[in-house]
């Protein structure tokens, strides 16, 4: 694993911030994600080596936490909120929305590697739901038309970019 020599020194910063090393497991692994884009089995066994713990210790805060990523994700990466607030007001039919406008299934990437779409737990905004997040962008009160429009700016937003060559 290669990490920016940036995000190396942050990392020892951080390590001495906590009296007991196994304290720094999740900034560490915020970290790493936001350096690599996701947290890969080989940053899992460097943390884990880094802190002084057993590799399962890191694999089960990953596996627990749903802003850790395990895969790579897309250009774009849209979460909508799964739990039974955003659910009863449309949730499910917002995320099957956007499994349609991506041809995309929820913890999936498009084909085109643009999009990925997850069906997350709670986005902390349970009384204005539903809830989407769009890379760091929060939108409340999401219908079907809404991530119609969304998805519509996405794509206007890749064929731009498109014609410019890319990122």
């Amino acid at each position: 694993m290669k990490l920016k020599p940036e995000t190396l020194q942050k990392i020892d910063e951080v390590i001495t911030h906590y009296p007991v090393k196994r304290s720094a497991a999740l900034p560490l692994l915020h970290l790493v994600q936001e350096d690599q884009g996701f947290v890969s089995p080989e940053a899992i066994e460097w943390i884990a080596q880094k802190l002084e713990l057993q590799p399962i210790n890191i694999y089960e805060l990953v596996t627990f936490y749903p802003m850790f990523r395990q895969k790579p994700v897309g250009r774009r990466h849209i979460r909508v909120c799964r739990t039974l607030s955003c659910a009863l007001v449309g949730g499910y039919q917002v995320c099957e929305e956007f499994r349609r406008q991506f041809d995309c299934a929820p913890g999936e990437t498009s084909a085109d590697g643009e999009v990925t779409i997850e069906f997350v737990e709670c986005l902390a905004s349970c009384g204005t739901g539903p809830v989407v997040m769009i890379d760091e962008e929060l939108h409340e009160k999401v219908d079907s038309a809404r991530a119609r429009e969304l998805a519509a700016r996405i794509k206007q937003e890749v064929a731009v970019r498109g014609g410019q060559g890319g990122r």
